[in-house]
């Protein structure tokens, strides 16, 4: 797709059409930055976005099952702080 640069005051700017930003799932905030001699946009990616994308639970409950579990309950199962 070819387009023109339009000016914005001091600078430039390019006019990018609605099924393209949605087609990229770009929707507010974007990233701009250069790879060499292209331009690059993307998405504002949100903090620790995907971190849990592959848990798998049943590891976590794994890891859980070893562990000891203090019984003692001499105190009648109340607890003093």
């Amino acid at each position: 797709m070819r387009t023109t640069l339009h000016r914005i005051g001091n600078s430039q700017g390019v006019l990018i059409p609605a099924p393209l930003l949605a087609e990229c799932g770009i929707t507010g905030e974007i990233d701009l930055r250069l790879e060499g001699k292209r331009i690059v946009i993307e998405p504002v990616r949100r903090v620790r976005e995907g971190w849990f994308d592959t848990l798998d639970a049943t590891q976590e409950v794994d890891a859980w099952e070893g562990l000891a579990v203090d019984t003692d309950d001499t105190d009648g199962g109340e607890r003093v702080w």
